[in-house]
């Protein structure tokens, strides 16, 4: 092509391969014109070495002057969970090896060279703050896209978008509830304006005037946890209010009818790891309060709608969601059959990935089974039929497609919750549910699940494990 442009001062020449390929681009003045027809020859021998290239059924992508092969066996076919708080920082200050393992998982453009989704429990900030923040701290480019808060799972809760519903927590909680697609949020705080009388613990807070007369809120529906609460005593207090008044707050306390109001809740952590020798109380602690204040009022066990966040099966399969449309967007054809999830919490980060493993490999083994009946039905073999509660996946599969991974590893990490130096009593009869399990009421305690895959001594010796388990070179 690039004769046919010598036709003004200065000329565009641009060359291409046999394929239509652009090579490479030329803008030269009009003195010139008769040297670079000179380089034609040249420019053929180029052109004959790229058909060949084509022949052999190699795509070219534009890098340097005429492209590099991409090969297959740069293309991942893992996905990266990463916990954030113990893994990646403690609190506001970052673990040193994060940066490095970083630098690991992008390239020279800053792209990143594996599909990688950030999976924490905590619930105060919307998904491009955290992102915004993981940018700053890591040195390179996240995405909204990239975040998974604990609360994430719920834009698929569609039955209750539309619904009046208290939401208890901190951060903007109400763009939060927006964002997930929420349209009709009451916060603890608003309710507490509307009926001050209710909030009695702190005498300096208790109302110095006869309050007004309560404001006419709606009906409430259900009920929200995000996350750990500032002032616990009035979210316990009001929580359990609404739960006793059937979401009227404007009535006494009724005899409970069951099943009582919905309650949703995320982030199950009893414990989460900051700036402190030690870990802190979590989410999970004030579910603890919760559950205990509301059976000893009613005698009957406070019941969840869904929990969300680690380590429920609903938030790896959301996540390994999001690994998928990163592989699409970056036109990564190789499917993703595995996943690897690093954590510093044996009872969220391992458990969870351990689950979802277990959730995978009744999966595999229910569609091998599924496959089994079909043939022996089409041989004419009676009696062989799938019941239909094996047949029926997941709901969510409905709204996420059904997972390609066929696996997730756990990788444990000793710069957060766990503690190496901590010894599991060897009879597990003794007190083991007090003195080990800290995960929620209703997560049964099983051994196995909270065993790690991987134990490394941080973020950056789990990259270079995964990147060795998997045999994966960086292009």
């Amino acid at each position: 092509e690039g004769d046919r442009q010598f036709s003004g001062s200065p000329s565009l020449a641009r060359f291409r391969s046999v394929s239509g390929e652009l090579l490479f681009v030329f803008r030269v003045p009009g003195a010139f014109e008769g040297k670079m027809r000179a380089l034609s020859p040249w420019i053929r021998a180029v052109n004959v070495l790229c058909s060949r290239q084509v022949g052999r059924k190699t795509r070219l992508s534009q890098c340097g002057m005429c492209g590099t092969a991409a090969d297959s066996k740069s293309q991942p076919g893992f996905g990266l969970l990463f916990d954030i708080d113990g893994v990646l920082v403690r609190g506001r200050t970052p673990i040193p090896a994060a940066k490095k393992a970083f630098q690991k998982l992008v390239n020279a453009q800053g792209q990143f060279v594996v599909p990688v989704v950030f999976v924490t429990n905590a619930g105060n900030c919307l998904r491009q703050t955290k992102a915004d923040q993981l940018s700053h701290i890591l040195g390179v480019s996240i995405s909204q896209d990239q975040v998974m808060m604990s609360h994430s799972p719920l834009k698929m809760f569609k039955k209750y978008h539309d619904k009046c519903v208290l939401v208890s927590g901190q951060g903007p909680v109400l763009d939060i509830t927006k964002n997930l697609g929420f349209s009709n949020t009451i916060t603890i705080d608003m309710l507490r304006e509307a009926f001050p009388l209710l909030d009695m613990v702190d005498h300096n807070r208790r109302p110095k005037m006869p309050p007004s007369p309560p404001v006419n809120l709606p009906k409430i529906e259900a009920v929200i946890l995000f996350g750990e609460p500032i002032r616990w005593e009035t979210n316990l207090q009001l929580i359990i209010d609404i739960l006793l008044t059937n979401g009227n707050l404007g009535t006494a306390h009724q005899n409970l009818r069951f099943p009582h109001l919905p309650l949703l809740a995320c982030n199950m952590d009893l414990m989460w790891m900051a700036e402190a020798h030690s870990p802190r109380f979590g989410h999970g602690t004030f579910l603890v309060c919760l559950e205990n204040i509301f059976k000893k009022i009613t005698g009957k066990d406070l019941k969840y709608e869904a929990l969300v966040g680690k380590p429920s099966e609903v938030t790896y399969h959301y996540a390994e969601y999001l690994i998928r449309a990163q592989a699409e967007e970056r036109s990564w054809r190789k499917p993703i059959r595995t996943l690897y999830a690093v954590g510093d919490n044996l009872m969220t980060d391992i458990y969870g990935a351990n689950l979802y493993n277990r959730y995978l490999e009744e999966r595999t083994s229910r569609k091998s089974s599924q496959a089994r009946a079909k043939v022996a039905s089409g041989t004419g073999t009676s009696g062989t039929t799938v019941s239909q509660e094996v047949e029926v996946d997941n709901a969510w599969e409905s709204e996420l497609a059904a997972p390609s991974a066929t696996a997730c590893k756990s990788v444990l990490v000793c710069t957060g919750v766990y503690n190496p130096r901590t010894e599991v009593p060897a009879d597990h009869s003794e007190s083991i549910m007090e003195t080990v399990f800290h995960g929620h009421r209703d997560f049964r305690f099983d051994p196995a699940l909270v065993e790690p895959d991987h134990i490394v001594q941080d973020v950056d010796d789990a990259v270079e494990l995964i990147f060795e388990q998997e045999k994966f070179v960086t292009p």
